[in-house]
């Protein structure tokens, strides 16, 4: 086998459980993608129920969900899931029903945009943050927040998690990565404070610590709290490295993190966070060092996400206890129906990174668009 790899007794099928509370058939996980499929308020549409059953039905053991947005100050594109009043919920009970019904269990991910909400999204206004620190790559510089907006976004996080709980979804993700608001207070590229919010390691870590306990306090003790965060920022200079990285999920885990799920990367990084042509089995887990690092320093369940293709790959991971689950994004915006093929014996998922269902502004809808274009020819 290339690299090494090494497959003993299959785990990717194996199941695993979280918090000794939510119970997974499956190592799979359905890594969190923008869909583009509510509507222009934020409601969960019909479109987007039916995604969700196919995913379902697909065989991932965990599904979580494309961004929901917790305050109109941090939307990053439009048709994006709303949470942020009580009146989505209704709507994304009938998403989770439909989810359950199939069989699935359903994480709901949680964001803010933070400075990479686009002034198009957020009717003109500048983007907040942390600090005023220039994005060459919208070519936006953010203002800083206040202490009062900052304390008004915890609460919108905490009262995001209790919806999420009322709506019946199994958990919740905070999206702690890829450069948006909680992302953007951890690392040093882009929190510049020197007052409780930031200026060392240790007071940058406050926004997300009180997000996280205001969320646990809102949706119990019980409900699994998961996040999504950073390895490394992937910046030449500065930013959010691997064992900074590392000890920030350590401080989460003590505080009753239930698990955590790396990537890497922001807007601005010159290594894309969505890479592409992902053709060969060297090119794939690209961040599998930092899992396992964050595997040794942690108890929780540590999910690995990036470039992840080849079921042998997959195994692979699994193994040499990098990860304990493995996230996809991509390849299932393709194939749906991808775990359930690799069950039966599937080797490799078709996703062959083109990146073209990332181009969310020019489509309806975030789907794989070269599979389309095949299917009119």
């Amino acid at each position: 086998m290339s690299r090494g790899l090494r497959v003993e007794k299959e785990k990717l099928f194996e199941p695993v459980s979280i918090s000794g509370v939510l119970h997974l058939k499956n190592r799979i996980v359905r890594s969190a993608t923008y869909e583009k499929r509510a509507d222009e308020d934020g409601f969960a549409t019909d479109g987007l129920i039916a995604m969700y059953e196919a995913l379902a039905a697909g065989g991932a053991g965990l599904i979580i969900t494309g961004v929901a947005l917790v305050h109109p100050s941090g939307r990053l594109g439009p048709k994006m899931i709303s949470i942020h009043s009580d009146r989505y919920v209704d709507g994304l009970s009938k998403l989770t029903d439909a989810v359950h019904a199939k069989g699935g269990v359903i994480a709901l991910q949680i964001v803010h945009g933070g400075r990479q909400s686009l002034p198009l999204f957020i009717g003109g206004a500048l983007p907040m943050a942390p600090s005023a620190v220039y994005d060459r790559s919208a070519d936006v510089t953010p203002r800083p927040m206040t202490d009062s907006e900052i304390w008004r976004i915890v609460d919108a996080f905490a009262d995001a998690a209790r919806r999420a709980r009322s709506a019946g979804f199994d958990a919740v993700q905070i999206h702690g990565a890829h450069g948006y608001l909680v992302s953007s207070f951890i690392s040093s590229h882009t929190n510049r404070r020197d007052d409780y919010w930031g200026g060392d390691e240790e007071r940058r870590f406050h926004f997300i610590e009180e997000v996280f306990k205001g969320m646990r306090a809102e949706a119990g003790e019980d409900f699994p709290i998961l996040v999504k965060m950073n390895c490394d920022d992937l910046l030449p200079e500065g930013g959010l490295k691997p064992e900074e990285a590392a000890r920030v999920a350590q401080r989460l885990a003590a505080m009753g993190l239930d698990a955590v799920e790396i990537s890497g990367g922001m807007r601005e990084s010159p290594i894309k966070t969505i890479r592409p042509a992902i053709l060969k089995e060297t090119q794939e887990a690209y961040f599998r060092q930092a899992g396992a690092l964050f595997k040794k320093r942690l108890l929780i369940p540590v999910v690995l996400t990036g470039g992840m293709r080849s079921r042998r790959v997959m195994e692979d991971v699994l193994q040499r206890q990098e990860a304990d689950m493995i996230g996809m994004s991509r390849p299932l915006i393709r194939e749906p129906d991808l775990p359930n093929l690799m069950a039966g014996g599937k080797e490799k998922a078709d996703c062959i990174s083109c990146n073209k269902c990332a181009n969310f502004v020019k489509y309806e809808t975030v789907e794989c668009i070269e599979l389309l274009g095949k299917g009119k020819d």
